[in-house]
């Protein structure tokens, strides 16, 4: 990273999952620069949704380096998610066909449930599967599956938690982190977005501001999603040896269902 931008710049890791994200600083610029991000940051920054994206650089190595503006600001805290500024912003995201597009050309065909079910069905161990809780949200998965179809097909962010959104301070709001995007049902990210953070008697005035109206099917949709990225939560916090986190989970999957 000094190579590609100079010694004078000092960089250090922004940390994350991947261990690929940086921050740069030089007197009064400032970069987040990450490696091999996707190809849809570019749509992403032009339409607004993430922070500008500066410039784009290929190394010899074949790895591609994008350096976006690194914003002052903070992630959201869980009891501003019921604000108009993020379902609105939710609902600009789903509405983009710039985004539908380039997703759409770069890798993904639409996700439909029963793939979606098989896959997080095949990554849970004995164990998890055996557990009741695990028991009853597989049963109902599977009876409700063939129910949860949904013509409608948008980029989803896949992970609408109150840390990937940012607000910088001239009050613009980003959702960022989008390594997990994906093209499916909107009620992937309205579920997860309203049973984590928003009352369900608040759910209503929430869509409201969002644009859409709360209906029984869009209410078994999100229940349907929740339930499955509520598994899959479980699987990984036991993989990483993180009981107790794993047990919240598996309280949650109870108040669920």
């Amino acid at each position: 990273m000094e190579h590609l931008l100079g010694q004078e710049w000092e960089i250090t890791p922004a940390g994350g999952k991947t261990g690929e994200a940086f921050y740069a600083k030089y007197e009064d610029q400032r970069l987040f620069l990450k490696r091999n991000s996707s190809p849809f940051l570019a749509v992403l920054s032009a339409e607004g949704i993430v922070p500008k994206l500066v410039w784009t650089k290929r190394l010899e190595n074949g790895d591609v380096i994008t350096a976006q503006q690194w914003l002052p600001g903070r992630e959201l805290k869980p009891s501003e998610m019921n604000q108009e500024n993020v379902a609105r912003l939710l609902k600009k995201i789903h509405c983009s066909e710039p985004m539908l597009g380039m997703l759409s050309r770069i890798e993904n065909s639409p996700l439909h449930p029963e793939p979606i079910l098989h896959s997080v069905e095949n990554e849970l161990d004995d164990q998890v599967l055996s557990l009741p809780e695990s028991q009853k949200a597989m049963s109902f998965l599977k009876n409700e599956a063939l129910n949860v179809y949904c013509d409608e097909k948008v980029v989803c962010h896949g992970d609408v938690n109150h840390n990937n959104w940012l607000l910088a301070e001239d009050n613009q709001l980003y959702l960022i982190d989008w390594d997990g995007a994906m093209i499916a049902d909107p009620a992937i990210d309205l579920g997860l977005l309203l049973y984590w953070y928003i009352p369900e008697n608040n759910w209503h005035d929430w869509l409201k501001l969002y644009g859409k109206e709360l209906t029984d099917h869009l209410k078994l949709r999100m229940k349907w999603y929740v339930t499955i990225q509520t598994l899959s939560s479980i699987q990984w916090y036991k993989n990483k040896n993180r009981l107790e986190e794993m047990e919240r989970w598996i309280k949650f999957i109870n108040e669920i269902l």
